[in-house]
């Protein structure tokens, strides 16, 4: 799949993401690359444009072991249940080196999930993680 598929494919879950969840699920996502050991970041919608890559380590928090382990493949997702303010909830391994994160700004994924509609909110992303998983990202 080519980028701007997959942010086509990323739009269109958000949308039913809040629309199932009755509000906004996760204020941020970004399409990042770790290839090469290098991060960049190829595609990114959100409140913190100019902070996002900066803090992108510290962000990463529990999830950083989990995600630079690379034992994940297209498809295959990890959420942290106690990541709060800019500590990322949520990555989704898109291709080779390449991750779809999640985040929601003000609210910890703990937060999120009490909320009944949560469940159904995570239809469309485990939709979105199976497109991907039949079609990865090549950049």
């Amino acid at each position: 799949m080519k980028l701007e598929a997959l942010e086509g494919q990323i739009k269109a879950c958000v949308e039913q993401m809040n629309t199932r969840y009755g509000s906004v699920v996760f204020d941020e996502w970004a399409v990042v690359s770790l290839a090469e050991n290098k991060a960049r970041v190829l595609a990114y919608t959100g409140p913190r444009n100019d902070d996002f890559l900066k803090n992108f380590v510290r962000d990463l928090g529990s999830l950083r072991a989990e995600l630079l382990a690379g034992s994940y493949g297209p498809g295959d997702f990890e959420f942290a249940r106690h990541g709060v303010g800019t500590g990322i909830e949520v990555f989704l391994v898109v291709g080779c080196g390449q991750y779809l994160i999640f985040n929601h700004t003000r609210e910890s994924m703990d937060g999120i999930a009490k909320n009944p509609r949560w469940l159904g909110a995570q239809v469309p992303f485990v939709e979105l993680a199976e497109k991907v998983r039949a079609n990865p990202l090549a950049v």
